[in-house]
């Protein structure tokens, strides 16, 4: 009889523990504005979520919504997910900032990390990646190959993060090709196939032979193929399946060692905000392989620039530079990082030489 007392008091203490371990495991959400399918950011944003898993196994509990429009629909995904007990929420496009800040007053113990934002909070911290490195090595590519010297930009949206990377790529094709152009054509949506593919065709055929990107789906990369004769490049993940085709690199986002080193922290304990802006010399930005459909020199040039953004011996944004209306905004030398990032972070002007305006 007390043998059996025995084990019914082990299997009852097991049980326990096993409840335990199960309460004690970090619950982490995410909440994506596309499908993880897309090919591109959120597709990079949720191999991150799966490199959390990796690392930490079965201490860990993740969990997502996709196809979550920016606005109000965010603030009651992000309700939902705080009220199931996450512990870290990860929100991933810049329109979800004021959702996440009226969260997380609501969840004061709950943790919330916001990509591409500003807004700051006790528990909300900002990060983003410099992506302005990699358009500056495309738009040196891009200034290089280009035979109609018409170089075509899909922007999604004009914030500040776009603004910067039609800048970037422009300032380094015009460096190596004085008679380029930029057209821009703007498609008011991350991820939208239909769009990005319309947006593709107005470049092409308004003379571009290089397409550019800062939307989410490879519908561009198949309008080039279409066309035949344009390239373009991977955005956000390499989309590698159009390399043996238009694409000739690609800006590869790598959220996985900023996912676990937060995660992580939660865990530990040591949790606090900040705002994270790394780039390609921390490996939040990397650059895919660059096929042989570039020329060698050419090839050699924008490694020895990703070199050398990596280490921090050229910036992007190097003046002289002037805004589109011709006023100065670099000086000889100059860099944005003498001013602090304050020039970058809420850019909202073209450089000079680029033709259009911004929309409101």
């Amino acid at each position: 009889m007390k043998f059996t007392k025995i084990l019914a008091t082990a299997a009852v203490a097991l049980g326990l523990a096993t409840s335990a371990f199960a309460q004690d495991k970090t619950k982490v959400g995410f909440i994506f504005v596309g499908p993880i399918g897309d090919g591109g950011w959120t597709h990079e944003h949720n191999v991150g979520r799966l490199a959390v898993e990796a690392e930490f196994g079965d201490k860990v509990e993740t969990t997502y919504v996709e196809n979550v429009p920016e606005g109000a629909d965010a603030e009651r995904v992000m309700t939902q997910m705080a009220l199931q007990g996450a512990d870290l929420i990860f929100t991933t496009s810049f329109g979800y900032m004021d959702p996440t800040i009226n969260v997380a007053k609501k969840f004061p113990d709950v943790k919330f990390e916001h990509a591409t934002g500003y807004k700051q909070a006790d528990n909300v911290s900002v990060y983003s990646a410099r992506f302005y490195e990699g358009r500056a090595i495309q738009g040196h590519i891009a200034g290089k190959m280009t035979k109609s010297n018409i170089v075509g930009y899909i922007g999604s949206f004009p914030i500040p993060e776009v603004i910067r990377g039609i800048n970037s790529a422009y300032i380094h094709a015009k460096k190596v090709n004085p008679d380029v152009e930029f057209k821009i054509v703007w498609a008011f949506t991350w991820f939208d196939p239909a769009k990005e593919a319309d947006a593709a065709k107005v470049l092409i055929e308004q003379g571009a032979d290089v397409i550019l990107q800062h939307t989410d789906s490879t519908a561009p990369l198949a309008a080039a193929e279409a066309a035949g004769n344009v390239i373009g490049f991977g955005q956000a993940s390499d989309m590698a399946e159009f390399k043996d085709g238009p694409r000739v690199s690609s800006i590869i986002d790598a959220w996985g060692p900023y996912y676990i080193d937060r995660v992580k922290a939660v865990m530990d304990g040591t949790w606090e905000s900040k705002s994270t802006w790394d780039g390609i010399g921390a490996g939040m930005v990397g650059i895919g392989d660059i096929t042989d459909k570039v020329p060698a020199d050419v090839k050699a040039e924008a490694l020895a620039m990703k070199e050398a953004l990596a280490d921090g011996s050229y910036h992007a944004f190097t003046g002289p530079i002037n805004k589109q209306d011709g006023s100065a905004w670099l000086a000889e030398g100059e860099t944005a990082e003498d001013y602090g990032d304050n020039g970058l972070a809420g850019m909202n002007f073209f450089v000079e030489g680029i033709t259009g305006d911004i929309p409101e």
